[in-house]
């Protein structure tokens, strides 16, 4: 790149759980299994649907559903529950085709990416060790902000990391709740099919472009001005 010329390339904010890792059933599953120990029977379909939401909020629009009342503590309990069960299902956790591709592409070009997961640390940590990231690549999970997604806290939190306008990022998300989060950081949202949202419940949430899944996304990063600077 020419010393004059000024590096006008988006950044890439990822979310994790059906965006980089097929993990999004493995999650419904989990959460029925820690549901159903406490006593609270739900449709897998309407587990999935929340998908992607913060912890909290999640069990709190469930519970809307079904008319039951949790305080604090056993919200937390319920939480835990989750996690312990979401780790029986880690064997199954595999990348999404082309993730990794993805980011060592963005990596080696210069391109900045981050991670931004609505999950908590202890809960993301095993499912980040299957990318393979490099240590200078900004992880923010639930623990380190006020407020999940769909508020934008996450990917302000990743782009600040960055140390980039979140205005000049890219929010890649497979669920409506990233979509949202994103337009309220002002940032772009792509949204992947990978998660099990469709296409026009993604576009109508705010996604400027729907890819398939990070191999599909990699093959158009041109479309989204993400291109590689000739050499000199």
């Amino acid at each position: 790149m020419d010393n004059d010329t000024i590096d006008l390339r988006p950044a890439l904010l990822f979310d994790l759980d059906g965006t980089l890792v097929d993990s999004v059933y493995q999650h419904v599953l989990a959460w029925r299994e820690a549901l159903e120990s406490f006593g609270i029977e739900l449709s897998v379909w309407r587990i999935h649907r929340r998908i992607g939401m913060s912890g909290g909020l999640f069990i709190n629009a469930l519970l809307r559903e079904t008319g039951g009342q949790f305080d604090a503590e056993r919200a937390a309990e319920l939480q835990r529950a989750h996690g312990e069960c979401y780790r029986r299902h880690l064997p199954d956790v595999r990348p999404l085709p082309g993730a990794g591709a993805l980011l060592k592409h963005l990596s080696e070009t210069g391109i900045a990416w981050a991670i931004a997961t609505s999950g908590a640390g202890r809960t993301a940590r095993p499912t980040l060790d299957l990318l393979e990231i490099p240590p200078e690549v900004p992880i923010v999970t639930h623990d380190e902000v006020p407020y999940a997604k769909p508020d934008p806290h996450l990917f302000l939190a990743a782009a600040a990391r960055l140390r980039v306008d979140a205005q000049n990022a890219i929010v890649v998300g497979d669920s409506i709740w990233d979509m949202l989060a994103a337009q309220r950081a002002r940032a772009l949202g792509v949204g992947l099919l990978s998660g099990g949202y469709g296409r026009e419940e993604l576009e109508r949430a705010g996604a400027f472009r729907v890819y398939d899944d990070p191999a599909d996304l990699l093959a158009h990063l041109d479309e989204l001005g993400v291109r590689v600077p000739p050499s000199n």
